[in-house]
């Protein structure tokens, strides 16, 4: 084909009807694409959103396969042709896009090996959150503040509690490649929560104890019973070493008091006001029972002897 009176390399009447027919191609795989996700929106979204995901991830993989096949048997009808070229744009592309590639392979890691799916809570790429979007490329992470004890940590967090934050952050899923993902709800949606309480040398521990199991018994009993449910499923599935569900109060001793760690079961998605309404109700069993929490205070046990003497006439003297 000529252009002015240049000639144009590759540029025939055949290779125009192929990239017309790819065009084609591509708009047919948004339309079909378009219509998959509307009908699993409208059938399960509303309440099934687990479902409703895997469906969209099980539609968009099998029209992008569909999509490239159809497109190589287009221009690649030749079977040497197409094995010369698929090398050469294999080499290319693994040498030009190797984090995009990487990412595509950690996507279908992710989808296999049932690291995470969407809704679950996680710590990926130094972020913390609940997944609420899964790509080829990306994930997407509605981000959670940092308990006190890691607040310094990067990045930043001004959220010191494990609820949301307000960012959307997203994470390439090279990520699971390089570093360990933490999910909080696959397969075991419980955690161990501790709760630690200072009191005195003279305060009376065996009432303190028994508060701080009360507490836990009336508030984080039911998660005690579905958690030990939730164990006995992973036990089936995995070689996990059995694991005490109920409170307990554990006693270390330090220099300046009786240090009482209360640890108990609690749903991954609702420590803070589990832990909340335990603390509330331990403070006010702890005043009504005359038990103090203690605290990094001074006591003088002693004073030297001090005498004041009023003179006649410089005043007051010692």
């Amino acid at each position: 084909m000529d252009l002015f009176g240049v000639p144009l390399i590759g540029l025939n009447a055949e290779n125009g009807k192929k990239l017309i027919l790819t065009v084609v191609l591509v708009l047919a795989a948004l339309l079909l694409r378009r219509i998959a996700t509307l009908a699993i929106s409208f059938f399960l979204q509303r309440h099934h959103e687990r479902a409703a995901f895997w469906s969209h991830q099980a539609a968009s993989l099998t029209i992008a396969v569909l999509l490239i096949l159809s497109i190589l048997s287009v221009w690649f009808d030749d079977p040497a042709r197409l094995t010369t070229a698929a090398g050469l744009i294999t080499a290319g592309l693994a040498f030009a896009l190797q984090k995009v590639i990487t990412s595509i392979a950690g996507y279908l890691v992710i989808l296999r090996g049932r690291t995470f799916s969407v809704g679950d809570r996680i710590t990926m790429g130094g972020v913390r959150g609940d997944v609420i979007a899964l790509g080829f490329i990306q994930t997407t992470i509605m981000e959670m503040g940092e308990p006190p004890d890691v607040q310094s940590a990067e990045p930043a967090v001004w959220v010191r509690s494990r609820q949301f934050t307000g960012r959307i952050v997203t994470v390439t899923n090279d990520k699971i490649f390089d570093e360990p993902i933490y999910n909080y709800t696959r397969d075991f949606p419980f955690i161990w929560e501790e709760i630690r309480i200072p009191i005195g040398y003279r305060a009376d521990r065996a009432k303190a104890e028994q508060i701080l199991l009360a507490a836990a018994e009336r508030h984080a009993a039911t998660q005690a019973r579905l958690g030990a449910e939730a164990l006995a499923q992973m036990h089936a599935r995995y070689f996990v070493r059995s694991a005490e569900v109920d409170p307990v109060v554990f006693i270390r001793l330090t220099d300046n008091w009786i240090e009482l760690t209360l640890r108990f079961l609690a749903d991954a998605l609702s420590v803070r006001r589990l832990k909340d309404a335990i603390s509330r109700e331990i403070l006010a069993e702890f005043e009504a029972s005359g038990i103090d929490i203690a605290s990094s205070t001074f006591e003088i046990v002693g004073l030297p002897p001090v005498t004041l003497v009023r003179g006649a006439s410089d005043g007051m003297k010692t």
